[in-house]
């Protein structure tokens, strides 16, 4: 992309943007998205199955586009991240940071201890995200994530204590 493209895509500050909770109209644009960024993109029964788990479903949104949005599942007192996307006109830009945050505001009013989240070991700029937010690895899953062509990939499994008595 030429300096002249990357200027005139929109900022953060120049998007009049809104908090929404994902719903069951959202979904096709959302497993949309999904299709756009992902190899292996949550299905449309994922997202229903996730709404109807009462899962935490929270979202940007810009003159009716989504930015992005995140699926955590709460329980007792951790919260566990499920999927995080931001769409691709809008990568790179603090998206998933900004998401990143709202997340962990959610889970503090929650009084969650730490939130946990599961990422591609090959997914490099994630992997830089998650610790630059002060996640911590703490192990590694194998072959948890289908690859293609009945191959598996790693997962790297990370935690954010969010109680600095942990």
């Amino acid at each position: 992309m030429t300096s002249d493209a990357l200027s005139k895509l929109p900022t953060p500050t120049d998007l009049a943007v809104q908090w929404a909770p994902l719903t069951e109209m959202d979904l096709e644009l959302v497993v949309a998205i999904e299709k756009q960024c992902y190899s292996h993109p949550w299905s449309l029964g994922n997202f229903k199955d996730a709404l109807k788990a009462g899962n935490w479903t929270q979202g940007l949104k810009t003159d009716g586009a989504w930015i992005g949005y995140f699926v955590a599942m709460s329980v007792l007192d951790e919260v566990h991240l499920l999927n995080i996307t931001v769409a691709p006109a809008f990568q790179r830009q603090g998206w998933a940071r900004c998401l990143m945050q709202a997340l962990s505001l959610c889970a503090h009013t929650h009084q969650a201890t730490s939130l946990w989240l599961e990422v591609r070991q090959s997914n490099v700029r994630a992997l830089k995200l998650y610790t630059a937010f002060g996640f911590e690895q703490v192990g590694v899953r194998k072959d948890y994530y289908p690859a293609g062509r009945n191959q598996r990939e790693a997962a790297v499994v990370m935690r954010l204590a969010l109680n600095s008595s942990q």
